[in-house]
């Protein structure tokens, strides 16, 4: 929940300031197959249960589209003291982004989340 570890963790984060509990302005650079963008905007931290869930919300505008996603995470305990995190989001599109990127949204999604659980592995790597 740490500002910096988050902003190193999400993908395409490139600027993230806390502006309250558990919410965040955020700029992030993402490409959607041939469609990119700068967006800014939001990402706030709902239903937070310490160390078992929480739900990240994040609603995004750029000038080729406008993003809102809605995921939620949980982390379950595991074998020989692990952890799993469970996950399930869903993300609506707008504008450019919408026409364009709905034909390759599950590749992208799938390279997103790779990326962030490959993220937070060197973040995990680097606090120990």
């Amino acid at each position: 929940m740490d500002t910096q570890s988050l902003a190193r963790v999400v993908p395409g984060i490139s600027s993230l300031e806390k502006i309250s509990d558990n919410s965040y302005k955020s700029t992030l650079n993402i490409g959607v197959g041939p469609v990119s963008g700068s967006f800014n905007g939001h990402i706030q931290l709902d239903n937070i249960v310490e160390e078992k869930s929480f739900t990240l919300k994040a609603k995004q505008e750029s000038k080729i589209g406008n993003a809102n996603a809605a995921i939620s995470i949980r982390l379950v305990p595991a074998e020989d003291s692990q952890t799993a995190i469970d996950f399930d989001g869903d993300v609506q599109l707008s504008g450019l982004m919408a026409s364009m990127g709905q034909r390759i949204i599950g590749g992208v999604s799938g390279t997103l989340t790779k990326q962030f659980f490959q993220n937070l592995e060197k973040e995990l790597e680097t606090n120990r």
